[in-house]
């Protein structure tokens, strides 16, 4: 693979170090609404905890199901172009989440404020227009999950894809670590209304990545552009017919239904846990925090490793954490003064997750542009994706049903007493990702020792 001439001392290209700002940029947007995406869809807009983790939850998953296609589509057309048609996209989806709660409100349908007061909004079918709004959002999403880590599989050689990754990853961290923070300390200055004013800071980041793109953004890798229809079906008749790429994605689902309960069940849970002054954006920026600080180190540390070893290591931590989750609710008096139980271990199991992360993430992006033929690496980038489709259908269904039965919301319940009742098995729903999490540790390990003995036998 050949280098761009436009490089720097580190030996990336000027494509690359764009892409990956603007990969930041659309971090910071996506994390600062994700976040806060159930509330927003109960506290705004009057959906109930199924509800809205089943919306959440076909969001995410077609944001991460449509790569498999829009990947494909950006190798025909070109990076550039498929960036700006993703931007514009994204930047009209998050205003239209910030104008939408204003157009109910003008119906009469509800009135916002510190605190949302509902009249008639949650008996009445134009709260589904939101459905249009993610699609927007959604669409604009595939086209950035494919094209910026398969941008970074383009601009970088195998010596040095790794590394780029490395770099990719810690960005993509360092924008959800800054769109997470923004939430909290706009919900103390002005209530539930924060859930609506966060999506116009998302827009502006999109916009900005939009206007960045334009201006700056060239690459001299080619490859793939142009094919023909016919081309990129064989193409993809070539990937959907690799079984080990396909059994890899149903593996590395498991871990990734664990870690979708950040989004998932962690808001909730803490809130309705460890009262309305905890701060789950604080807390899930956690994971971004402790990803930055040690996915370069951790990548440089395996480097000599195969990427199915790192990938181990990362998915047997996985029910650690979610057992760490657990014990929130298991302890008596708090450990650390001023901070519940459920914070802290809420904490130190994200942080093992956050690890977890380090090992898996970057290589897994490594082994599958591996895999890519030159000028199909949007394709198969998009393609490695289909496990966040996946596991978001799986794991933001499953957190619906277990907040319902586990930990309930406690405007339900007649009496605090009565809550507390319903709600003294909570930490349960943290034992069924554990267990998610260590079947997928298993199968990766038998995976890694079954393609190890074939590929060894076929050398005999």
């Amino acid at each position: 693979m050949t280098q761009s001439p436009q490089t720097n001392a580190k030996g990336f290209s000027k494509a690359f170090w764009v892409s990956n700002t603007v990969e930041l940029f659309e971090r910071m947007a996506y994390y600062a609404v994700f976040i806060v995406l159930t509330i927003y869809l109960s506290s705004i807009l009057g959906f109930n905890d199924f509800e809205a983790s089943m919306i959440s939850g076909l969001f995410s998953g077609g944001l991460y199901l449509l790569p498999i296609f829009t990947g494909a589509y950006a190798d025909k057309i070109g990076f550039r172009k498929s960036m700006i048609i993703a931007f514009s996209l994204l930047s009209a989806g998050y205003l239209g989440l910030g104008v939408l709660p204003t157009l109910l409100e003008a119906a009469g349908l509800v009135e916002y404020g510190e605190v949302t007061r509902f009249s008639g909004l949650t008996d009445s079918s134009e709260r589904w227009m939101i459905v249009p709004v993610l699609f927007v959002i959604m669409l604009g999403g595939s086209f950035i999950k494919s094209v910026i880590s398969a941008s970074v599989a383009k601009e970088t050689t195998e010596a040095t894809r790794a590394r780029g990754y490395s770099i990719f990853y810690m960005m993509v961290n360092f924008g959800a670590f800054t769109g997470k923070t923004i939430i909290d300390p706009l919900r103390n200055a002005i209530g539930e209304q924060a859930y609506i004013y966060i999506n116009f800071f998302s827009a502006s980041m999109t916009i900005l990545a939009l206007l960045s793109v334009i201006l700056l953004y060239k690459s001299a890798h080619t490859a793939g552009e142009g094919k023909s229809m016919s081309e990129i079906g064989r193409g993809f008749l070539r990937i959907i017919t690799n079984w080990r790429l396909l059994i890899l994605i149903l593996i590395v689902t498991g871990f990734w239904m664990v870690q979708q309960q950040l989004y998932a069940t962690m808001p909730k849970y803490v809130i309705r846990m460890a009262g309305e002054t905890a701060k789950p954006g604080w807390i899930a920026n956690v994971n971004p925090f402790v990803v930055v600080c040690c996915v370069s180190f951790i990548t440089r540390w395996m480097a000599k490793r195969t990427a199915i070893t790192s990938m181990n290591i990362g998915m047997f931590l996985i029910p650690v954490s979610a057992l760490l989750m657990a014990c929130g609710n298991l302890l008596g008096s708090d450990v650390i003064a001023g901070m519940s139980n459920i914070t802290l271990m809420m904490i130190l199991g994200i942080v093992v997750q956050a690890l977890a992360e380090c090992f898996i993430s970057p290589r897994y992006l490594e082994y599958f542009s591996l895999q890519a033929p030159e000028g199909e690496e949007g394709m198969y980038l998009g393609f490695s994706h289909l496990h966040s489709f996946l596991s978001s259908i799986f794991g933001f269904g499953i957190a619906g049903v277990l907040l319902t039965k586990y930990c309930p919301d406690p405007a339900l319940f007649a009496s605090r007493e009565a809550w507390e009742a319903a709600s003294m098995n909570a930490h349960y729903i943290w034992y069924y990702f554990a267990g998610i999490g260590l079947v997928a540790a298993v199968a990766l390990l038998i995976f890694a020792k079954t393609t190890e003995f074939i590929d060894k036998k076929k050398k005999v």
